[in-house]
C-alpha cells in the first residue's frame, strides 16, 4: 500500500474501455499524453471565453490554468483528478469593480486583480479551516440531496450556453447533431483509444465535415483560416501587476463562497464517477484552488475554479488518472505562449462546440443524479422532493439575488437556498416529532 505523499501510479495496459483507470493508475505514456491533450480541448472554450467577457487577456488565463492545475495537483498530493480554469463567478464582481463596458481590453485590470487576490486568500483560509476541523460540518449542511441537486444544476445551468449557437440556424442545428452523432458513434462503435478519445476525435471529425460543407459547398458560414496564418507561433502573454483597493477586496471576497460551493459540488461528482472517497482532501482542494487564484491574480489572470467540463470528459472516458492533468497543465502552459494555437481553437465553429458541450454538460447533470442514486436519496419524501425541486429550478433558471449589493447567481442561490431549505425542513421535521411525542408520551417510552 502506497503511503507516500504522491501515488505511485500503477501502469494499466488494459484495452477494456469498460474498466476505469483510477486516479492512482496510468495508461502507457503515449496514451496518457493524448488523453491529457483531450482535457485541454475540453476546457479551452470556457477558459477562453471567461476572460474575454471581462476584458482580460485569454492567453494569460490559458497559461494560468496550467500553472493553477499544477499547484492544485501538488497541494492534493496528486490524488484528486481535477483541472483548474478561469471562473465565471468573478464576472459580475469584476465588471462592478472596474466599470468595464464589454468592449476591448479592460483598462482597470490591476484593480480587479487586487480583489481577486483577496478572494483567493479568503478561499485558501476556508480550506485551512476544513483541513483543521474536517468536512463533517460541510456534509451536515450539504447532505446528498443538496449536493446531488447542485451537481445536476452545474450541468443544467450551462444548457443555455450549449444550445445557443446550435439554435442560430438550421445548418448550425444540423452540425450540432452531427457532432453529437460523431461522439456517439465513437463512444458506442469504437474500441480502445479510439473510444477513449471520443470527444477530441468527435470535434475533429465534425470540424472537417463543417469545413467541407461550409467552405466548399457553401451551405453555412465558412471558417476563416486567415487569422491562423497571420498569428505568430510564439508570443508572451500580457502579464499585468495588481493594485489593491479596499472596495475591490470587499466586493471580491464573497466570491470565495461561490467557489467553495462549486468545488464541493465538483468533488462530489468526482467521488461518484471514480468511486473514491475524497472527503480527506476537501480542505486541501479548497486551499489549492485558493492559492491558484492568488497566483492567477498576481500575474493578470481570472480567479481559478475546478472545471466541470473536465469532469464530463472523465465521466465519458472513464480515465481518472491524475497524471493526465499534469500533461494537460504543461500543454496549457505551452499553449499560453503560442498565439497561433489560441487563434486556431477560436476557429472551431460554435455549432460544433455546442454539440460537444451538450454531451459534456449533460454528463455533469447525470453525475448529480448518480449522487442521489448512490446515496439512496428517497425522493418520495416531501422533505427531499421540495429541496431538490427548488435547487434544480433556481439553478437552472439562474435565479439571481443581491446580498449586500453583491449579486449571487443561480448556482450560488441554488446552493445556499438548498442548504437553508434543508435546514428548515429538518427543523420542521423535529418539531413535528416533538409534538407527536408530547401528544402521545406512551409512544416515546414504548421505543
Amino acid at each position: 500500500m502506497n503511503k507516500g505523499y504522491f501515488p505511485r501510479w500503477r501502469l494499466r495496459e488494459t484495452r477494456d474501455t469498460d474498466q476505469p483507470i483510477g486516479p492512482d493508475e496510468r495508461l502507457p505514456w503515449p496514451e496518457t499524453v493524448v488523453i491529457g491533450m483531450q482535457h485541454v480541448v475540453s476546457m479551452f472554450g470556457a477558459n477562453f471565453i471567461a476572460p474575454l467577457i471581462v476584458g482580460f487577456d485569454p492567453s494569460v488565463s490559458i497559461f494560468m490554468s496550467g500553472v493553477g492545475t499544477l499547484i492544485f495537483f501538488v497541494v492534493v498530493g496528486g490524488r484528486v483528478p481535477s483541472y483548474l480554469g478561469s471562473s465565471f463567478a468573478f464576472a459580475a464582481a469584476v465588471i462592478a469593480v472596474t466599470g468595464y463596458s464589454g468592449q476591448g481590453p479592460n483598462p482597470q485590470i490591476p484593480v480587479a486583480l487586487g480583489g481577486i487576490i483577496a478572494c483567493g486568500v479568503a478561499y485558501a483560509g476556508l480550506g485551512l479551516v476544513v483541513m483543521k476541523f474536517g468536512v463533517g460540518w460541510i456534509e451536515k449542511i450539504m447532505p446528498p440531496v443538496v449536493t446531488g441537486g447542485v451537481v445536476a444544476v452545474l450541468g443544467l445551468n450551462l444548457a443555455g450556453v450549449a444550445v445557443k449557437e446550435a439554435s442560430s440556424s438550421t445548418f448550425d442545428s444540423a452540425m450540432a447533431f452531427v457532432t453529437i452523432i460523431s461522439v456517439l458513434a465513437l463512444a458506442v462503435g469504437a474500441r480502445g483509444m479510439w473510444q477513449r478519445l471520443m470527444l477530441l476525435l468527435g470535434v475533429l471529425m465534425s470540424y472537417a465535415i463543417y469545413a467541407l460543407l461550409a467552405n466548399v459547398a457553401g451551405l453555412g458560414r465558412p471558417i476563416d483560416f486567415a487569422p491562423i496564418i497571420a498569428a505568430p507561433w510564439f508570443g508572451l502573454p500580457a502579464f499585468t501587476a495588481p493594485s489593491f483597493t479596499l472596495q475591490a477586496s470587499i466586493m471580491m471576497v464573497p466570491v470565495a463562497i461561490i467557489l467553495a460551493a462549486e468545488n464541493l459540488g465538483h468533488l462530489k461528482a468526482v467521488e461518484v464517477i471514480t468511486g473514491k472517497n475524497l472527503d480527506g482532501y476537501m480542505g486541501r482542494a479548497f486551499f489549492g484552488d485558493g492559492i491558484a487564484t492568488v497566483v492567477s491574480g498576481g500575474i493578470g489572470g481570472v480567479g481559478a475554479t475546478t472545471y466541470a467540463e473536465n469532469i464530463g470528459v472523465m465521466a465519458m472516458t472513464k480515465i481518472y488518472s491524475t497524471l493526465t492533468f499534469v500533461i494537460a497543465a504543461f500543454t496549457a502552459i505551452a499553449l499560453g505562449f503560442c498565439p497561433k494555437f489560441g487563434v486556431a481553437i477560436t476557429t472551431i465553429p460554435p455549432a460544433v462546440m455546442s454539440g460537444v458541450s451538450i454531451v459534456a454538460f449533460g454528463l455533469i447533470t447525470v453525475a448529480g443524479v448518480r449522487i442521489w442514486v448512490s446515496h439512496r436519496v428517497n425522493l418520495t419524501q416531501n422533505k427531499n422532493t421540495i429541496v431538490a425541486a427548488a435547487i434544480i429550478i433556481m439553478g437552472t433558471g439562474d435565479f439571481t439575488v443581491e446580498i449586500f449589493g453583491f449579486p449571487l447567481g443561480g448556482i450560488g442561490t441554488a446552493t445556499f437556498g438548498g442548504m437553508a431549505l434543508y435546514a428548515l425542513a429538518s427543523f420542521f421535521e423535529s418539531a413535528k416529532r416533538g409534538d407527536a411525542v408530547a401528544a402521545n408520551p406512551a409512544d416515546a417510552t414504548a421505543h
